[in-house]
């Protein structure tokens, strides 16, 4: 008898954990992903500001699955679903035929409906993400040292991070250290230690799914840095000189106020949203969405009338035990595949248990050996949270052997002056008449 078809649709943390639980089950796999590789997304912050190179934290899928017997990886974009006949239809015409479907697609940057300002903003979501922002923070002070006109030197030295979630706080700390410290002796006409680092939010803290205190000690550590923390501010606009904010009243009466950002570099950290194929995978199945598109599970993660169709990680939605929706974490996605994984290892098209998640806690750096974590009741702030997330981070940061120890130490040198990669990709835009007097 031939053996079951197992079809994954991405290569992140859950469609990756899926495929390598599978690898002693009777079935054959194929892992579907457009990208050649797997990303660690959480030190992408670290290509983006030189520390690490793209290699170090994205592994080709192949060299990854190379050893398990019963897997393929096509790399291909997943286009379409036929639940019926089950098959999965690819960017190329080709149909998969699957006995069960894990989508583990993931998600996006997302703009909350101003998709323009996609092109003039950084995302920090892809390995493409990273390389952008990397050239645009090493090329907005090269341009500042060629700089004659003080109000273009200041735009170009002024870096606005949007969204102060556990993305921009990493970023926005991470910008500040290579400015103040890394490249302090490196410019002649500069000082890259003048540079301004702002971090904006519309809510009222930064890390919001932390506790009050934790959220004010990793504000007062981003201070301790030099990044200007602004929140209640609503960005309204955003183009190529800055950013415009609104800014909420001192009092629930008072009208908000307006306020002008002049900047070359804005990072945007403040949302994502689902990969086009997870509307598809909704319409062919006619399972339900949220107002952000993300397709809502049985609790089993299997489709309603759909038990071999499980759908994990960002593109989804689920209630945890609290009533509120599970995190868009990588510890949610790997554990979703887990539990999808052990039904079909058993035999089974899908799970038929309810999903679980166990909340092992939650991490955000904030830069030179800073950190806030929360565990299980437990707050750590400062150094001893710094090193529980590099411990946690070296724990799931998998690949080909002895990468581990590479990035650790690439990441330690990167702190004593000598980041991996500050390659600016692309040419130098061109500097106005008035600022080009050297």
């Amino acid at each position: 008898m031939s053996r079951r078809k197992v079809v994954i649709v991405g290569g992140g943390f859950g469609g990756l954990t899926a495929a390598r639980e599978l690898r002693h089950a009777g079935v054959e796999v194929t892992l579907v992903d457009r990208e050649h590789h797997h990303l660690f997304q959480p030190l992408l912050y670290q290509v983006a500001c030189g520390g690490l190179a793209e290699g170090e934290i994205a592994v080709p899928i192949r060299a990854v699955l190379r050893r398990k017997g019963n897997a393929r990886v096509l790399m291909a974009e997943a286009v379409g679903l036929d639940p019926e006949r089950r098959l999965l239809e690819l960017d190329g015409g080709e149909q998969l035929p699957y006995d069960s479907l894990i989508v583990a697609c993931g998600a996006r940057t997302g703009y909350f409906g101003h998709d323009e300002w996609g092109e003039t903003t950084c995302g920090m979501k892809t390995l493409a993400d990273a390389v952008q922002l990397r050239s645009r923070l090493y090329g907005a002070l090269e341009q500042a040292e060629r700089a004659f006109d003080e109000r273009e030197r200041r735009e170009l030295l002024t870096f606005v991070v949007i969204g102060a979630g556990p993305t921009g706080v990493e970023v926005a700390g991470e910008i500040a250290i290579v400015c103040k410290d890394v490249l302090a002796r490196d410019y002649t006409r500069i000082q890259p230690g003048d540079a301004r680092v702002i971090l904006l939010d519309a809510g009222a803290r930064v890390v919001p799914s932390f506790s009050k205190r934790l959220s004010r000690k990793a504000a007062e550590q981003l201070a301790s840095l030099g990044v200007t923390v602004r929140v209640n501010a609503a960005v309204t606009a955003i183009d190529a000189r800055g950013v415009t904010i609104s800014l909420a009243g001192s009092t629930t009466t008072d009208p908000p106020t307006e306020e002008r950002i002049a900047a070359r570099t804005v990072v945007w950290a403040a949302g994502v949203q689902p990969v086009p194929f997870a509307a598809a995978v909704a319409q062919a199945t006619g399972a339900d969405t949220d107002r952000a598109g993300h397709v809502r599970t049985a609790p089993d993660l299997t489709l309603p009338g759909h038990r071999e169709i499980s759908m994990i990680g960002d593109a989804t939605t689920l209630d945890g035990d609290d009533g509120k929706p599970l995190p868009g974490l990588a510890t949610v996605a790997i554990q979703q595949a887990r539990h999808a994984a052990q039904a079909i290892r058993a035999g089974a098209p899908g799970a038929g248990t309810p999903f679980r998640y166990f909340d092992k806690g939650t991490l955000a750096v904030v830069g030179r050996g800073r950190a806030v974590c929360a565990i299980r009741g437990l707050e750590l702030w400062g150094r001893p949270a710094f090193f529980t997330y590099l411990t946690v981070h070296m724990y799931y940061l998998g690949g080909v052997p002895g990468q581990r120890v590479k990035v650790l130490i690439d990441w330690a040198t990167a702190r004593l002056g000598r980041p991996q990669s500050q390659v600016i990709e692309n040419a130098l835009p061109r500097l106005p008449e008035a600022a080009r007097s050297v």
